[in-house]
């Protein structure tokens, strides 16, 4: 299905006000300092993308597959010196290799089967040099985090430019069978009582797996942290984050 939260502008207006600089931009904005040229696929709203472009002599390729979410990215401070690129993870072919591909904000777990899964992986080392580097990031499904994400839980206030007070909430039903988390996104702002709504999916694919996609797309997980902080995984981390290379360099 295609998901407003991130396709319609008016749901797209909320992304940075609720997913604004974080320890993952700041981990990777740190990882990306020596390199030359980098690829953040599901780059959204182009916040690290940008940043990286206007700090640095770095070559920045921005990829998503929503075109809402990209206008946003070419217009924010650096935009202009990145490129962006409207297209699919998992079927996205450059003439071209980076020193750094970057897919974060669990932009991964939009892959709900495991054949999508490979695909975005395949991608990834399609696109490494010799010697550069992946990073991403799943949530770890043995903590059950969407069960946070119901109403009573997930109730929040937000500060929009335009629309004054914004409340915002949650709601959420969980497929076992096939691990995947479909969850409801709601704002209604305080003074109009005007609302927005979108469903979104995500799959909570566990350690395993990815370590037997890694292998058969031809990476390989040099560490896995269990968070942005750098920390080991370790069995009650929240996050699966591995940060590694192609499998064969040469």
């Amino acid at each position: 299905m295609t998901d407003l939260l991130y396709h319609d502008p008016a749901l797209v207006q909320f992304y940075d006000l609720e997913n604004g600089w974080a320890p993952d931009t700041t981990f990777c904005f740190d990882l990306a300092v020596p390199h030359s040229s980098v690829l953040d696929l599901g780059c959204g709203t182009g916040l690290l993308a940008a940043k990286l472009a206007a700090a640095k002599s770095c070559d920045v390729v921005g990829a998503d597959p929503a075109a809402a979410m990209l206008a946003v990215a070419r217009h924010r401070e650096g935009g202009s010196k990145a490129t962006w690129i409207e297209a699919d993870a998992r079927s996205l072919r450059l003439d071209r290799r980076f020193d750094l591909i970057l897919l974060t904000g669990h932009a991964f777990q939009v892959f709900l089967t495991r054949e999508d899964r490979a695909a975005a992986l395949t991608t990834i080392a399609h696109h490494l040099k010799p010697q550069g580097r992946f990073i991403f990031d799943s949530r770890n499904p043995d903590i059950e985090e969407w069960r946070e994400w119901v109403p009573e839980l997930s109730r929040r206030d937000i500060d929009h430019p335009a629309l004054g007070r914004v409340h915002a909430w949650n709601d959420v039903r969980y497929d076992p069978a096939m691990a995947v988390a479909t969850y409801e996104t709601f704002y209604e702002a305080a003074a109009s009582g005007q609302r927005f709504h979108a469903a979104s999916q995500i799959a909570f694919p566990p350690k395993s797996e990815l370590e037997s996609l890694l292998a058969a797309a031809g990476l390989r997980a040099e560490r896995w942290m269990g968070d942005w902080y750098g920390s080991p995984w370790h069995d009650g981390a929240k996050e699966l984050i591995p940060l590694g290379t192609l499998l064969h360099q040469g």
